[in-house]
């Protein structure tokens, strides 16, 4: 019965207005959560959690497994532990477990660490980013469980990257809680071996009026350092690697100039140190600039909010998802093209279940240099302060094919920095 009463709502929540062509499968997949011992850890990944430290999460059915990671340097030689916290939710009949995150080192970087979750169970391995460039990032959003995810997150494990960026929806679990264990597991050979940057997306939400406020789920699954960003809430949150700082927004949580986030944002990009981070990168789910027919106009608040903050501080690059397809833009600010704007990628191709968004503007926005509506993935090769190199690869292709490329030079390197605008400097000092 109460099913019944709450269909409705849930739907009505969910309902899709972009006007998506379902491709034809490239083989039908059946994803499920193979249930294992009750204390044997699943659904196993990893994120960045400050300077020299990861945070390793995963689930147990064993409510007093302990919250213990065991690593080091040598397979089968843990001579480090670390103990962290165990949290879990109940969603209408569904129970989600024991969910576990604990936070390890001081690590070296780009250094290799074996480790096993709980005392027991099988032996896993991640490598840490580098403390300098090089460094790559994987990029994409709008995941799901099909097929198309699957070719994608193969591709991905071909390439040689550092850490993933997910600019939102993940497992489209859209109510159904055990579509976020099949995710988990879906994920977890990548997802163990590299640190998964993420944030929300409209699929994440899953509220439920009167009985569920939004993202319980996904903030008791997917935990980001947004306390150690000095964030309270794990819907936006920053983190530095290498020389790059990345900034992770809430398209679904407020923006406006006297919300929470708004003003943590410019607290975080006030202090930046572009000698020690030349590279500023930002993701959030709903894009800014989109000429799919998909969409239009669903970020034009936020962006009104936030893209003189962003420009203020000179972020690069954005990532966006969303829309089901690819697209890359010129640098662009207030609308037009603006060699000290950003380059905005939307990048929603990850392989979702909804299908493609074919329909776009006609004529092109003058600012749009490349789109296509194809699913794929994107690698951003940071190589040194000044230029970066960024590509993006068809599902459809080989991985080393590069259906678009293009080399990026840093604003700070190109007469744009930020100090030598006073109009800059005022919107970031502003109260």
């Amino acid at each position: 019965m109460l099913l019944k009463i709450l269909l409705p709502l849930m739907t009505a929540t969910v309902l899709i207005t972009a006007d998506y062509v379902r491709p034809p499968p490239r083989k039908t997949l059946h994803f499920r959560w193979d249930h294992k011992s009750s204390s044997h850890p699943q659904q196993v990944h990893i994120s960045l959690a400050g300077d020299k430290q990861i945070r390793v999460s995963w689930i147990t059915s064993d409510s007093s497994s302990p919250s213990l990671v065991e690593y080091g340097t040598s397979p089968g030689k843990y001579n480090f532990k670390g103990h962290g916290d165990t949290t879990s939710y109940s969603y209408l009949l569904y129970s989600s477990g024991s969910i576990h995150h604990t936070v390890i080192g001081p690590l070296e970087h780009n250094t290799v660490y074996y480790y096993r979750c709980g005392g027991q169970g099988p032996e896993q391995s991640f490598k840490t980013p580098p403390t300098e460039f090089p460094i790559t990032f994987a990029v994409a959003g709008d995941l799901g469980q099909t097929g198309w995810t699957k070719s994608t997150l193969d591709h991905i494990k071909l390439c040689e990257y550092d850490v993933h960026l997910l600019p939102g929806d993940l497992s489209y679990a859209d109510y159904i809680q055990s579509g976020w264990d099949t995710f988990g597991e879906l994920v977890q050979p990548l997802a163990s071996a590299r640190p998964w940057m993420v944030t929300q997306g409209n699929h994440e939400k899953e509220n439920i009026p009167f009985f569920k406020d939004g993202f319980e789920s996904y903030n008791a699954r997917w935990k980001m350092p947004y306390e150690e960003s000095g964030s309270t809430s794990n819907l936006y949150y920053s983190f530095e690697v290498a020389g790059a700082h990345v900034v992770m927004l809430g398209s679904y949580t407020d923006y406006d100039e006297n919300s929470d986030q708004y003003n943590w944002l410019k607290a975080d990009l006030s202090t930046l140190d572009r000698k020690k981070t030349p590279w500023l990168l930002a993701l959030f789910h709903v894009p800014w600039y989109n000429s799919n027919n998909a969409h239009q106009g669903e970020g034009d608040k936020m962006m009104e909010a936030m893209e003189p903050l962003l420009h203020a501080a000179g972020v690069d690059i954005i990532f966006a998802g969303h829309v089901h397809a690819y697209e890359r833009t010129k640098r662009v600010y207030n609308g037009k093209s603006d060699p000290c704007g950003v380059v905005h990628v939307t990048i929603g191709d990850g392989g979702n279940k909804e299908g493609l968004a074919h329909k776009y503007k006609d004529p092109s926005p003058e600012w749009s240099v490349f789109r296509e509506a194809s699913f794929g993935h994107g690698e951003l090769k940071i190589v040194n302060s000044t230029h970066a190199f960024w590509s993006w690869h068809r599902n459809d292709d080989d991985e080393p094919v590069r259906s678009d490329e293009v080399w990026i030079t840093s604003l700070m390197s190109s007469g744009c920095d930020p100090k030598d605008n006073k109009e800059a400097r005022e919107v970031l000092r502003s109260p």
